[in-house]
């Protein structure tokens, strides 16, 4: 099969279209910086719940502690750039690097447990990275660590925002992504059938981490200050709550539930006394007459690219 015809040329022509116009907006200041700071925010939810749902929605493994290797990849990014001054390609890069391996020390051991077993566990491993954090006067401890240099944009987040749903789509396509769905579908027969799961289990779970230590980065170069709470508990249940909103294995879905719902909190910023009322209601409404989630199981097709080159 071609790598490169008329519909990889026309998705690429698309992606680039999609990103010149929201730059030429942004220059002109069509879209103002509160706008941007919420692109940015939607931009890095999404890196985050399809990473998650790798694991979650396609592997079948409950996952509470993704904000904590949200959390290595914003304090790695931090010390590079903040205190070695080295460039945000290698802040981002090693930030990556220090979340997957941070899923592989807590995979290991772990994910040889199911279900809320392993959400126990993973909600543990998140709360000692929090607590590592408090109790390190290196990265600002309790106080936070400051001074961080801006250096997300649009440009950045935009285009990890596609490698994560690229790379991810297409193992989701590979010989390992369909490892996975048997998992998820049922270990034991999947195991049966010779699949190793403890290797494609912790798989998803590495890739899942590198996307998060991704997204880490960029929220720490964007927003100059982070905190140990910043990537604690509920973080985690934000972006699973996304996932689960999108359609569990459905990576369109988690693309829309991170939109959706972002946009949902912002909207209702303006009464605050009735903000989470509103949208715990809104959250129930759909697990109750769509408990499969706004897309359940649909997927990007790209049905206006389907033809072939002759």
């Amino acid at each position: 099969m071609k790598v490169i015809n008329r519909k990889t040329i026309m998705l690429a022509v698309v992606i680039l279209a999609i990103y010149a116009v929201v730059e030429m907006m942004i220059g002109q200041g069509i879209i103002d910086s509160y706008v941007e700071l919420n692109i940015v925010l939607i931009g890095i939810n999404i890196i985050l719940a399809v990473g998650l749902n790798l694991v979650t929605g396609f592997t079948g493994q409950f996952s509470l502690g993704h904000a904590a290797f949200m959390a290595v990849g914003a304090y790695v990014s931090a010390i590079v750039t903040a205190k070695f001054g080295q460039p945000f390609i290698v802040a981002i890069t090693l930030s990556a690097l220090a979340a997957s391996l941070a899923g592989v020390i807590i995979g290991i051991p772990t994910l040889r447990l199911k279900g809320d077993y392993l959400a126990i566990a993973t909600l543990g491993f998140g709360e000692i990275i929090r607590i590592m954090a408090l109790n390190i006067d290196y990265i600002g401890g309790a106080s936070g660590f400051n001074d961080i240099p801006k250096m997300t944009n649009w440009t950045w987040v935009y285009f990890m925002v596609v490698a994560s749903i690229v790379v991810i789509k297409n193992f989701i396509n590979s010989r390992g992504g369909r490892a996975c769905i048997s998992i998820s579908q049922d270990e034991t027969a999947a195991e049966a059938m010779g699949v190793n799961t403890t290797k494609y289990k912790i798989l998803a779970f590495v890739i899942g981490a590198f996307f998060a230590g991704i997204s880490g980065a960029l929220y720490a170069n964007y927003f100059y200050f982070i905190k140990p709470d910043s990537f604690g508990y509920m973080k985690s249940i934000d972006i699973l709550v996304i996932v689960v909103f999108g359609g569990m294995g459905s990576i369109a879905g988690s693309v829309v539930g991170a939109v959706v719902l972002s946009l949902i909190s912002l909207f209702l910023q303006s009464i605050p006394e009735l903000r989470m009322v509103i949208y715990a209601v809104i959250l129930f409404m759909i697990m109750v007459y769509r408990p499969q989630g706004l897309l359940g199981k649909e997927d990007f097709r790209f049905k206006f690219l389907k033809k072939r080159v002759v």
